[in-house]
């Protein structure tokens, strides 16, 4: 069955949830962040975020948000503090943008991405823009190339996130907002040194058998069975491959959010499959992503 995204109007800029009960509940608590509707004045907290970027590590998160709060010149003595009060997942906030982290894989995204979601609503959020960063393989593109996704597609490569709800499948579909592409491929061409491309995006459910890897515990199939299948997605529009894209998209159209998913390639699976680069250029590639949002964030508001 395909869900589709169920009439939600987003003319008036707010998230919309697709979720009658929410109305009904006399408070809610997000129980994975440890923020709630009855104990935390939601709207005061947060009802200014006009950007959400999310990521795989609360460190890393961390990390960002205090870059993000130095290049928009914020007041030294609103330093981002984690704002979750659990070891579950990170939050923090710098002016007008909240970093998020969101583990590893789909049902990790899943459950942040309800949370966050509803926090958003709950605190009267509008207009907001939401992110994914991180790191992926690529294919066919030089280790280190930024991929700006242009719709998740599954391990099939078919763009829609399926799941399973009271024993019934249904999909929703997961392209992102083309707006977002061009405007973030003509914010990374103004970047020296930065090599970004447009293309779809694989998400697996794994790591190793999920993305045709041959370095697993388990592989059942030969080293031309796996260059067959990658080649398969390359011509079917693939750039890259990772495990969260899917889910991200899928809920973010289906709350009306604009969205927009970009991760730097560590590898091209089509010459192998482990990230043998030194550790130094790693970091600096994983900077790469959050270099390109702090400049599209600074350019949406006026900072040059």
């Amino acid at each position: 069955m395909d869900s589709g995204v169920q009439n939600c109007d987003t003319s008036n800029g707010y998230v919309h949830l697709q979720n009658p009960h929410l109305k009904t509940m006399t408070s809610d608590f997000l129980y994975h962040f440890n923020l709630g509707t009855a104990t935390h004045d939601l709207p005061a907290m947060f009802g200014d975020v006009k950007f959400v970027v999310v990521g795989g590590s609360a460190t890393r998160m961390g990390k960002f948000a205090r870059y993000i709060h130095q290049e928009l010149g914020l007041s030294e003595s609103e330093e981002p503090r984690d704002l979750a009060d659990t070891d579950r997942y990170g939050m923090f906030k710098a002016g007008p943008v909240l970093s998020v982290s969101h583990g590893m894989g789909m049902p990790s995204m899943s459950i942040m991405l309800n949370e966050l979601l509803k926090l958003l609503y709950h605190a009267r959020c509008s207009n907001v823009v939401m992110f994914r960063m991180g790191t992926s393989g690529g294919l066919g593109l030089e280790p280190g190339t930024v991929v700006i996704s242009k719709a998740a597609v599954d391990a099939c490569f078919r763009p829609r996130y399926t799941q399973i709800v009271l024993g019934k499948e249904i999909s929703r579909p997961t392209e992102l907002d083309q707006g977002l592409v061009d405007e973030l491929l003509h914010v990374a061409a103004q970047e020296e040194g930065l090599t970004a491309v447009a293309g779809n995006t694989m998400c697996a459910n794994g790591f190793y058998e999920e993305q045709g890897r041959l370095d697993g515990a388990f592989c059942d199939y030969t080293e031309q069975d796996k260059l067959e299948y990658l080649q398969k997605g390359r011509d079917a529009g693939v750039r890259n491959l990772e495990m969260e894209s899917l889910c991200f998209a899928a809920l973010c159209k289906n709350a009306g959010v604009k969205a927009g998913v970009v991760c730097v390639t560590l590898v091209d699976r089509l010459r192998g499959d482990q990230v043998t680069t030194s550790h130094d250029t790693l970091k600096e590639w994983e900077l790469r992503p959050q270099k390109l949002l702090a400049k599209f964030i600074s350019s949406r508001l006026g900072i040059q």
